[in-house]
């Protein structure tokens, strides 16, 4: 239920998240490919609709900077901007998934993905993030979707090439880029922040570079940024009727697209796993900490998507960012992320024109930053410390969306890098439970033991068909002329084939050893004698 009766503390929580959240809808449009005004729908709707539907009184949600990647790479598979009415299909789609999933109480489903996998995939975007805004930061914006490999074209016969690019920089936006990143950096380690703690360092760097190029501008500099093709661009409208003129409508031929439908299910995938790790971590800050219902926000989430869809806009998650301003700035209710949206709302209609100064570059700007603190240095260094069993998970999943989604050494698989990567992940993440397995079925050090010691394998509680080969291994390299005790008082269970394997060890293999042989604990449904045997050569 809405209540206006915290208003004094949400009213201006509402106004700080609008602050964060009207540079980034900016900025995350832009690096997904689609127009700036369909990040403002995702925002709008993500706070008025899904604000409304969801349980959860501090999260925000809106166009997240970890969809990005994935958005730009299916506009690009479903036919560029020229077929994004198609694209919207996908995100109308990938809303209705969203609610089936909640009908069927899946929003658990998050607890079944091994958290390396999951902080994987989040790194991997950081990564492809500020590949694919460098050069805008650069304004190189010949390619729409961005990427890194435009400032370094392979296959040139003379090396000199190589450096042909940097004769097309665009200087001023370079410039606007640098100082962006700088003011939010100092920004948030100065003692202005700790005194006006609400004023988020984004808004900051947009604002200076707005005022940097009007003065150029005025003075007429040659660092002047004036081509719209490195301004944002949202349509001014004269009238009511014109402004309902912005939204697009889908096409709904494209459900019967198969590319549409794939990208549907992907979308749905990926935002929904944004959202429960988004709403965990947000329960997590909540003063009060009151606990959201998973499966009722993966509804909410799944109305504000198809909605989105239907009006043109991005597919919706809840963002860990806006919410954890939203907490910062003291929000006691789902009233603040509604404020906000209003406020994107108003903003979009009355101040169209002051938005259109802003320019690329200092989006540009944020959008690294925020990849940057996604996949730092001491993200992997995290994970290389927590042990094999964490890191390869963590790096086999970063590996596959980085060659897919990055390096493209395999095209036709372009835009799906996320889901594989994702899948590669838990396979890695299995196989490492299953090494780990393998080496638990048991307790014994062979190192410690040589001929004639009196040697002890303790059985673990379950042992089972994968354990095989490394008991058998084991078994096999028991020195001559010792005594072996197999106990099995603590297992519960153990594989007929590994049975098998130890009546194979007492019968043959032991007399041929002369080792003296003692199992314990193995009833009798094993068809093993609980008392003590004793096998030699003799």
């Amino acid at each position: 239920m809405i209540s206006t009766k915290h208003l004094r503390s949400d009213l201006p929580a509402g106004l700080v998240v609008f602050l964060v959240a009207l540079p980034l809808c900016l900025g995350i449009s832009i690096a997904s490919g689609a127009t700036p005004f369909s990040g403002l729908i995702a925002g709008i709707i993500g706070g008025l609709v899904v604000g409304a539907l969801s349980n959860s009184p501090l999260s925000v949600s809106g166009p997240a900077a970890g969809l990005a990647t994935l958005v730009a790479g299916a506009i690009t598979a479903i036919g560029g901007l020229e077929n994004y009415n198609l694209f919207l299909c996908a995100v109308v789609l990938a809303g209705l998934i969203q609610i089936v999933l909640g009908v069927l109480k899946l929003g658990g489903i998050a607890n079944y993905i091994p958290g390396s996998v999951i902080k994987g995939m989040l790194t991997s975007i950081g990564i492809l993030i500020i590949a694919k805004q460098i050069p805008h930061a650069f304004g190189r914006d010949t390619d729409e979707q961005g990427h890194v490999t435009e400032l370094f074209p392979y296959g040139n016969e003379d090396w000199h090439e190589l450096l042909s690019p940097l004769q097309k920089v665009e200087v001023g936006v370079a410039v606007i880029s640098v100082i962006s990143i700088l003011i939010m950096i100092f920004w948030d380690r100065s003692k202005l922040k700790k005194r006006l703690p609400y004023i988020p360092s984004a808004l900051v760097a947009v604002i200076a570079a707005v005022v940097i190029n009007q003065i150029w501008l005025s003075m007429g500099s040659k660092l002047q940024i004036s081509e719209s093709s490195h301004l944002v661009n949202l349509p001014v409208a004269k009238s009511p009727q014109e402004f309902m003129g912005f939204f697009t409508l889908p096409d709904f031929s494209g459900f019967t697209n198969g590319t549409v439908i794939m990208y549907g299910f992907i979308i749905a995938i990926i935002a929904s796993l944004e959202t429960l790790l988004s709403i965990e971590a947000i329960d997590n800050l909540d003063p009060e900490r009151r606990v959201t219902s998973t499966n009722r926000e993966l509804m909410a989430q799944g109305v504000g998507n198809s909605i989105s869809g239907l009006i043109g806009g991005l597919p919706i998650t809840s963002v860990i960012v806006r919410s954890s301003a939203n907490v910062n700035a003291g929000a006691k209710t789902k009233m603040s992320t509604i404020i906000h949206a209003s406020l994107l709302l108003v903003s979009v209609i009355l101040i169209p024109f002051l938005l259109n100064k802003i320019p690329l570059a200092s989006l540009a700007a944020i959008l690294i930053l925020t990849g940057w603190k996604l996949a730092k240095p001491s993200v992997f260094m995290g994970f290389w410390k927590a042990g094999k069993y964490q890191f390869i998970p963590f790096i086999v999943t970063v590996v596959v969306i980085i060659a897919i989604d990055l390096f493209k050494v395999m095209p036709v698989l372009s835009g799906k890098g996320l889901v594989i990567g994702v899948l590669a992940g838990i396979v890695a993440a299995t196989g490492a439970i299953l090494h780990g397995n393998l080496k638990n079925s048991y307790y014994f050090h062979a190192a410690r033991h040589k001929e004639g010691d009196t040697i002890n394998i303790r059985l673990s509680e379950e042992v089972s068909f994968l354990n095989k080969a490394a008991i058998r291994q084991t078994l096999d390299h028991m020195p001559k002329d010792s005594s072996v005790i197999i106990d099995a008082s603590n297992t519960k269970y153990i594989d007929y084939d590994v049975l098998e394997l130890i009546k194979e060890f007492r019968n043959i293999k032991a007399p041929l050893k002369n080792i003296k042989l003692e199992l314990k604990g193995f009833r009798e449904v094993y068809k093993i004698q609980n008392a003590s045997m004793v096998s030699s050569g003799h």
